[in-house]
């Protein structure tokens, strides 16, 4: 055999192989790699699609967080004006029953001072009456000078 027989010959088979190659064996190869190259891409499209749409929603949660926030910080303020309204209310309603029971109070004092002040000119009219009967040496009548007796009582 000739070597460059040998060499046209194997040449020739190369050639067949490659052509074989190429007819039935790449394209599938070929389509599994498009393949697999388009579930990779989509893959990485719905991961960005998805790393999109988590910071949408962290964004959308921190708003909502901020409007909880708010919400939160405007009811306690409402709740604090209602309770400093109520202890407001409760004083003023505190100051008008002390006026009011210091008011009586001094309507009772009063009362009491001039009851305390008939008391005192029935005394003192006694006194002047018993005063007198020890002046006179006899005895006074108190219903015959009952008007001298309340003459003295409104001089008193």
């Amino acid at each position: 055999m000739n070597i460059n027989s040998t060499l046209f010959f194997q040449a020739i088979v190369f050639l067949i192989l490659v052509w074989f190659t190429m007819k039935f064996v790449w394209p599938p190869i070929a389509k599994a790699l498009d393949e697999r190259a388009l579930k990779i891409a989509e893959g990485l499209a719905a991961a960005d699609k998805a790393k999109t749409e988590l910071a949408s929603a962290n964004t959308r949660v921190e708003q909502q967080l901020a409007a909880s926030r708010n919400e939160t910080t405007s009811l306690l303020a409402d709740a604090e004006r209602r309770a400093q309204a109520i202890i407001d209310e409760a004083r003023a309603r505190a100051s008008v029953e002390a006026d009011k029971i210091v008011a009586q109070a001094k309507a009772d004092a009063d009362q009491q001072v001039l009851q305390a002040r008939e008391v005192l000119r029935d005394q003192v009219a006694t006194l002047a009456v018993k005063g007198a009967e020890q002046i006179l040496r006899k005895e006074v009548n108190a219903s015959v000078h009952a008007d001298l007796l309340n003459r003295l009582k409104a001089e008193l």
